[in-house]
């Protein structure tokens, strides 16, 4: 890798990837089905006022804000629930424990800033967080309690519309990586698996290519691999600690596990590297993915927020 202070050739900024999104996550929504979603958001558009018994005329109608209060009320008890998405990681957890790769798992529940406790062989205890699709302001809202040796943000994001390429690089670059370097929160690592991955929702690249990668968990569900990513071992700071390394594969054991059991593949585990820097008053940071020890994305050193003093 090239030395921090050396001048670095830089994407686009914000959440957008200065790349393809396919570099950041192999799954992705074709231009087609795009295409097909806002070809049915226009038709549904179109009809709304002739739905349902309200019995307004389409003026009315369309004066009330009904039709976009419904849509947000939708998406709002959509999005409030985590239980559907909770029961896919519960049903891996308990996959391993049958296995006899991880001694025993709890949730949390709503007592706790996280979801779920983890106890390997050995005494190690990881502490998972699970969240939406995460270019959401959610993202930014966990805390590492004491007792965790390991801290993983689980993403499941249910909406089968959804970008993943976006959203995954909003929540690495765009959230947590501010959160980690402003506010001193260590993440360990982020998978990204949810109920979706390998359905017709969300097909799987890695199944296309080779169908014997699916895993069949205890109850019959069939699953891709999940897709891992890495983080700084350490907190950066643009004074003592700009660019601090990613763990390896072995040091993080939830992740080691998921990756064997799993059918992942070396090449296909990132890692996440954030480069603290200032310019003048302000906190920067520089986002590297890379896979094999290859830089494949890079981003411009946006703002992290004013430093102090």
């Amino acid at each position: 890798m090239p030395s921090p202070n050396k001048k670095r050739q830089t994407g686009t900024s914000g959440s957008e990837p200065p790349l393809g999104k396919g570099q950041i996550i192999p799954c992705g929504i074709t231009p087609e089905k795009q295409k097909m979603i806002r070809k049915y958001s226009e038709d549904l558009r179109a009809v709304a006022h002739m739905v349902g018994s309200h019995g307004l005329t389409r003026e009315q109608f369309e004066a009330s804000g009904i039709f976009p209060a419904a849509i947000e009320s939708i998406r709002g008890t959509k999005s409030a629930t985590m239980s559907g998405k909770r029961d896919f990681v519960r049903k891996v957890l308990e996959h391993l424990r049958a296995l006899g790769e991880i001694l025993s798992w709890k949730s949390s529940g709503s007592r706790d800033r996280h979801d779920f406790e983890i106890q390997f062989p050995g005494g190690r205890t990881c502490v998972v967080e699970s969240k939406g699709c995460l270019d959401g302001n959610n993202t930014n809202i966990f805390t590492r309690p004491p007792n965790a040796d390991e801290f993983v943000i689980w993403s499941l994001c249910q909406n089968p519309g959804s970008n993943m390429g976006h959203n995954v690089w909003s929540g690495i670059h765009t959230r947590l990586g501010p959160e980690i370097i402003s506010e001193h929160k260590q993440v360990d690592g982020l998978v990204v698996w949810d109920m979706l991955c390998g359905t017709d929702k969300r097909p799987c690249p890695k199944l296309a290519l080779d169908p014997a990668r699916a895993v069949t968990l205890y109850d019959g569900t069939a699953v891709p691999p999940p897709c891992l990513y890495l983080f700084p071992r350490t907190i950066p700071d643009y004074r003592n600690n700009q660019f601090p390394p990613a763990w390896s594969l072995g040091e993080i054991r939830l992740m080691d596990v998921l990756h064997r059991v799993f059918n992942c593949r070396l090449d296909e585990v990132a890692e996440v590297r954030f480069e603290a820097g200032h310019n003048g008053t302000d906190i920067t940071r520089i986002t590297h993915l890379l896979r094999n020890g290859k830089e494949i994305l890079r981003s411009k050193a946006d703002v992290v927020k004013r430093a102090r003093g």
